[in-house]
This record gives structure tokens, C-alpha cells and sequence, in this order.
């Protein structure tokens, strides 16, 4: 039975959502890891949940990425493990180095609480490769800093190296300001590294994944990783 870790931080708020899917939807091995954790022990996938850790002071992700656990998630990723970060999850692997770019605050300055619509830009991906070519994802986010940037040369290297994986769109798949609920630049929802065992997205899967919720999309990107380890 595969092994799943589900960090716990100080202020985290979708840890038990990402156990109770890998629990009771996928029936995978899956226990909390604390923050101050030295090890992670044995495991072979991470999730990083969303939330608010150490109260989002100085900028979301920023004092999480000193927590003890972090230098065992560094070494999974350079394993080559797969590792997911969710919403503050994403913000925290931004600021470890694991993931390239930045977060600034909501073009709208305010949180938003909704469903969006996402295209898979990389259908082949070890996070991706259960989700049908073409089809557009309805996922729910829940953020205030979720405005991606990065420079022009990163942005190069995330479009000619097929890593940038999710896009905000319509609900028929067109990309365009209108459909871009933060401002992110080109509209990215989620981004991976250069490995590519390290997704890093702002929209939550654990929300719709499995039918009683309404909607099972976010299932398909939990799955692609199982069908990985497989």
C-alpha cells in the first residue's frame, strides 16, 4: 500500500481534507507529519495542505519554509518523490526554492472564495496524466495571495520546458483576463519544476474529490500521482 504524508503547520486548515481524501476516497496509507518534525519518516508522496501557517505574518509561506520538516521535504524532492502543495501549500514551496516565481496579493486586493475553471496546459505529467486531453476542470480556490510572478526569463523556461500546468479559463477552455480570478501572470494556476515531481497550485482538489461534494475533477490529479507510484 503506498504511503502518503500529510504536513501539519501551525495555522494549516486543509490538512484534514487531504487525509480524509487519501484516507477514505483513494485508501491509501496517509499520516500526518508535524511541522517541527525532524524526519518524515517513510512515505512515497507529500502533501503540502492549504491554510494560513504561522498566521500568513510577513508573507504567506514565509516562516513555514524554516520549519524542521522542510529540510526533509528539500531532500524527497531532489529523491525525486512527488510532492504537492496546495494554496499555502504552493506559497510555501515558493519559498523554499522548490518552485520558481512569487505571490502578490489578489489583483481585487480582497480573498476570493469560488470555483473556477482550469485547463491542464501538460496532460503527461506525473500529477496530470489521468485527466483527459482537453478536458476543462471546475476546482474551487480560496486565497488572498494568489497573483503568480515571475521574470520574463523564468516565464521562458516554465513555457518552453511545458511546466506550467494548470491555466485559469472558461468553462470553454478560453484563457483570457476575464477568466483570471487573480491576476496571475499568463493566467498560471499551477507550475511544476524542472523534475517535475514538484506541482505547486492554488485551486483545491481535495474539495471536489468524490461525488457526494458535487464533484469529483480534483480526484483525477490525485489519481494521475497513485498511477505514478504505481
Amino acid at each position: 500500500m503506498k504511503k502518503c504524508k500529510v504536513i501539519v503547520f501551525p495555522g494549516s486548515n486543509c490538512d484534514a481534507d487531504c487525509f480524509h481524501v487519501m484516507d477514505s476516497v483513494f485508501k491509501l496509507d496517509v499520516e500526518y507529519a508535524w511541522h517541527k518534525d525532524m524526519s518524515l519518516g517513510t512515505c512515497d508522496f507529500i502533501i503540502l495542505p492549504g491554510g494560513f501557517s504561522y498566521g500568513d505574518y510577513l508573507r504567506c509561506g514565509s516562516i513555514a519554509r524554516f520549519s524542521p520538516i522542510m529540510n526533509d521535504v528539500i531532500d524527497y524532492a531532489k529523491k525525486g518523490k512527488p510532492i504537492i502543495g496546495i494554496c499555502n501549500g504552493f506559497q510555501i514551496l515558493l519559498e523554499v526554492g522548490l518552485l520558481p516565481g512569487a505571490m502578490l496579493r489578489n489583483k481585487t486586493l480582497q480573498f476570493i472564495c469560488k470555483s473556477v475553471f482550469l485547463k491542464t496546459e501538460n496532460c503527461s505529467t506525473m500529477f496530470t496524466n489521468a485527466i483527459p486531453r482537453n478536458a476543462i476542470l471546475s476546482v474551487p480556490i480560496a486565497h488572498g495571495e494568489g497573483n503568480y510572478y515571475c521574470d520574463n526569463e523564468t516565464m521562458k523556461e516554465l513555457q518552453e520546458e511545458e511546466r506550467i500546468i494548470f491555466k485559469y479559463c472558461s468553462e470553454d477552455g478560453t484563457v483570457s483576463d476575464e477568466s483570471n480570478p487573480n491576476g496571475s501572470l499568463e493566467a498560471i494556476a499551477g507550475i511544476c519544476n524542472t523534475q517535475g515531481n514538484v506541482l505547486g497550485m492554488m485551486p483545491h482538489p481535495e474539495r471536489v474529490s468524490e461525488g457526494i461534494l458535487g464533484s469529483d475533477n480534483g480526484a483525477m490529479i490525485f489519481q494521475s500521482i497513485i498511477n505514478t507510484l504505481s
